[in-house]
């Protein structure tokens, strides 16, 4: 299993000089699973140059999408594979069937706010929000999944393969002030002994009250959560848009000042753009080594 990130940042794209070490561009993830599967986590600006890559190959895509907040979708119509003829993209959406979902990463492409249309495109674009858990076993894409704490709601996932895991937990309000859907404990029990949890942790307490229920949490509850979860690493992610390369280097400095002579996790890190983590299981029954490249 190889994770690669193409987008980092919440919110909002962040592209100049400030940003230039952890990247600028919004969510977006590609999963490459042992079993020759592509799985793509949201749709942000990070998803162009993803693009670029998968445009060179003819296996089916499968998009998993977290919620459907602009900066999570605003990709899509710069995915260079949508040009392609009869090439498979189905995109599984968290949000349950109504008049938001599918529309809201379809109906962007409306010829107005982007010239192209959905109906023009030469793919054969799907979107599917029943069965999601079932219709990717049938895939072989093992995935359980668990409602956020956000706005407007949406999804976390959790990736088993061969022994390996991997939880995507973004844009998720670990402590809400209210419409709690997944308590604090649920989510220790979901992400135990995982050995990749890439979670939100956009807010530092100097943001504090001011955006206590904006859908996002503190870096501290974060790093609390790793401990209590038994996380094997911890990847950082959503990025506030004003979070500078310098203060994300403190952060970096910091968590490995909090969980030094702790057990878990065995590594935290700030996600960036272009960093990969290959997770291997060389033997039956060994624990899973964790290379980030």
């Amino acid at each position: 299993m190889i994770i690669t990130f193409y987008g980092v940042r919440g919110s909002t794209p962040t592209p100049g000089p400030t940003t230039v070490k952890y990247g600028g561009n919004t969510s977006c993830i590609h999963i490459a699973l042992d079993n020759g599967q592509d799985v793509i986590l949201d749709a942000g600006t990070g998803m162009n140059k993803l693009g670029k890559k998968l445009f060179n190959t003819t296996t089916p895509i499968n998009i998993i999408l977290s919620h459907v907040h602009w900066d999570h979708i605003q990709g899509y119509p710069f995915f260079e594979p949508i040009f392609q003829t009869d090439r498979q993209i189905d995109v599984f959406s968290s949000i349950e069937s109504n008049d938001h979902a599918p529309g809201a990463l379809f109906k962007q492409m409306d010829g107005v706010n982007f010239p192209v249309t959905l109906n023009e495109l030469p793919s054969q674009n799907t979107c599917i929000f029943d069965d999601v858990e079932s219709i990717l076993q049938q895939r072989d894409i093992h995935v359980t999944k668990k409602p956020l704490n956000h706005p407007g709601g949406g999804s976390a996932y959790r990736f088993e393969e061969n022994g390996m895991s991997c939880a995507y937990v973004t844009d998720n309000e670990l402590e809400p002030p209210e419409n709690i859907h997944t308590t604090y404990d649920d989510w220790v029990d979901f992400l135990h002994g995982v050995d990749v949890l890439i979670h939100d942790a956009q807010y530092t307490e100097d943001d504090m009250p001011h955006k206590h229920g904006w859908g996002h949490s503190l870096i501290s509850q974060v790093r609390q959560l790793a401990i209590d979860a038994e996380v094997g690493t911890l990847v950082m992610f959503h990025h506030d848009p004003d979070r500078s390369d310098a203060e994300l280097d403190e952060i970096q400095i910091e968590n490995a000042a909090h969980f030094k002579n702790k057990r878990n996790p065995a590594k935290s890190i700030c996600a960036a753009e272009g960093m990969q983590i290959k997770l291997s299981k060389p033997i039956i029954g060994s624990d899973t080594l964790i290379e980030i490249l």
